[in-house]
This record gives C-alpha cells, structure tokens and sequence, in this order.
C-alpha cells in the first residue's frame, strides 16, 4: 500500500524524470489508461489524475494498458537492436577500421550509430572499435609481436597515428606494452539501471552503478594500483557476475562465487571481508561492522570504508544502517539500497 506522503514523492520524482528511481514504481494515468515508467519522456498528468502502484504487475490488473512509449514491460535499460547489431559485427571482425561506407552496407545511417553509442556507452561507435582494436594490440605486443606488425595488423599504415591512438587509449606508449596489464570492462544492465564490471582473466576487480558518484575517479585509482590499462570486453569474472546478478535480482540466489579481488589498504579489505559476513536479508550498523573488526571507536572510520567499497552488490555494504535505524548512506543512491534492503528481507522470507 503506497501511503499518500510517497504519492507526493513519486509525483516529484515523476516530473524530475528521476532515473535513480528507475523500476522502483510505475504511474498509472487515469486520463489515458496507460501505466509508465517514472521516467517516461510523455506529457506529465496532473497529480489528480496519476495512480501509483509498487510493481507492473499491479497497474495491469489495475486495467492500465503498457505506455507505448517508455514500454514499462521490457528491461528499463535495455539495448537496442541497432547497438546490438553493431557489437556483433564488430566481435565479427573486431581489427576492422570503419568507415561511412561500412555502415551503409548494414543500412545503419552513421550519425545514428554515433548517437546512439554516445547515449548508451559514453562514447562513439569509432571509439568503442578503436578500444577493441586497442586490447587486440595490447595482446598481441605482450605475446612478443613487434610494434610494426601489429601497428600493420590493426589496420594502422602510419606508424605515429597508431601510437597517439595507443597512447590515448592504453595510457601507455606502445613499446611498453610487455609491463601493462588488461582489465576488461563490460556494461551490464539490472533491474535498477546499469552497472559496469571490471575484471581481469581471474577476477572481478570492480562492480558499480554507471552513476555512482566518484565513478570516474575511482576507475582511474584503480588503473593507477593496478598499471592496467582497461579495454571494453568480457572475460570469465564477467560473464559469471553477470549470470549471479540475474539470479539474485529474480530472488534465486543469495550468495555470490565469482572470484573477486580487493583492492585497498589493509583496514579497507578488513572492513570489506566482514561486510562479506553479513548474512543475506539481515542488516549490521556501522557501529556493529567497527565493533566485530576489533575497532569500536572507528565507526566513522569504518562508513567511510563502507562508501568505498568497490563491489557493489557482491560486498553487500547495502546492508550497513545507522544504528537508530535509517537507511544512512549509499554510493548507488538511497533508493537503490531501500530497494536491496526489501528485495532480500522479502525473498528471505519466503
């Protein structure tokens, strides 16, 4: 039952087009008949006229029909055909350097791919084919190639041409490319909107909200620690999270095995391994995780610790609360971790 204060809430959030609060309720509009997503680009009701309800499921049998379009029925942030058909074509051949007449043959308008890739990727479809062209190179040199042949084999015939685009890409010339290593990074898409997944061949490294505050810079501290250069792929790690995270968001699995690596200071990863601990579907203070590592006085100390968890999900910091109660903080948004919190206490109970 949605209480009038949350009616009001949604309402705002409706007119914000809020999209941390993504799949978290949908709005029935009595005008129309349709129910949509709160962040449907539609003309906004007026308050009188909008209906809430906590799930899609509600609003259809409430006889609201699906918008037709923000398509509350499908996956909020799920790609499309066009983006998808160009992945594959360039996993097809991905030492392909393309040009407008490469997209014409697929009947792709250029400044639309380009668009498009923008919207979903944060870069152009070119830079996500150089990226990939890129960690072919890395490969190739850390296997003892020499830097011409494979500045040949990517498609480069200048020689300069193909170490600024290195350079840009990798953050590293190319002849020194026998000491950087290769994190893979791959965009996932969940229920509350897309994450992104680092890894090596190992291991995940890192799992995060696309709009996590601070991403940006906790990507590059993590380059920095690690010399690595990161490169859009999958490995293993990856397609193993990948594969939990469906199972824990249908409310089928309640603990993760995708082998993941920490990477911070000693109290950090002490901090990290007991919030590990914490059982599934029940909920510690920060007063509780400073007190089990042995550090009562540092519950301060121990949030800020909590904050720069790096696996979001998988390390469930989400389960962290202030010790009267309230949710407190949360990298992902406040929304998200309320939405976790009930996710696991319902489906344990069940």
């Amino acid at each position: 039952m949605i209480t009038a204060v949350n009616k009001r809430k949604y309402y705002k959030i409706l007119l914000a087009k809020n999209a941390e609060y993504e799949n978290m309720f949908f709005v029935g509009v009595k005008t129309t008949g349709v129910f949509c997503r709160p962040t449907c680009s539609a003309r906004k009701p007026k308050f009188e006229h909008c209906e809430f309800f906590e799930t899609a499921q509600q609003a259809l049998l409430a006889s609201y029909r699906p918008c037709k379009r923000c398509r509350p029925l499908s996956h909020p942030n799920q790609t499309s055909d066009l983006i998808q058909k160009l992945v594959q074509a360039i996993e097809d051949n991905p030492e392909k350097r393309w040009k407008d007449s490469d997209f014409r043959k697929l009947s792709i308008d250029a400044s639309t791919a380009r668009r498009q890739f923008k919207k979903r990727f944060g870069m152009t479809f070119v830079g996500y084919a150089r990226a990939r062209r890129m960690g072919i190179a890395m490969k190739q040199i850390r296997a003892g190639n020499t830097v011409i042949d494979t500045q040949l084999s990517i498609g480069y015939e200048s020689s300069s041409g193909f170490r600024d685009a290195f350079s840009r890409i990798m953050g590293a010339a190319p002849s020194s490319g026998q000491h950087i290593n290769i994190l893979k990074a791959a965009w996932l898409d969940t229920p509350l909107g897309p994450m992104i997944a680092m890894s090596n061949e190992e291991s995940l490294l890192l799992l995060e909200f696309v709009d996590r505050r601070g991403l940006e810079l906790e990507v590059k501290r993590l380059r920095q620690k690690t010399k690595s250069a990161i490169v859009p792929g999958s490995t293993k790690p990856i397609d193993s999270i990948q594969k939990e995270l469906t199972l824990y968001f249908e409310g089928k699995l309640t603990q993760f095995k995708t082998p993941i690596i920490f990477i911070g200071s000693d109290f950090l990863k002490k901090v990290w391994k007991e919030l590990s601990r914490i059982p599934y579907g029940e909920t510690r203070s920060y007063a509780d995780i400073a007190n089990a590592i042995g550090r009562p006085t540092s519950f301060r100390a121990t949030a800020r610790a909590n904050g720069m968890n790096q696996l979001a999900i998988v390390i469930p910091c989400h389960r962290v609360i202030n010790k009267n109660g309230d949710l407190g903080g949360y990298a992902g948004g406040i929304a998200r971790k309320q939405w976790l919190i009930k996710h696991e206490q319902s489906n344990k109970r069940k």
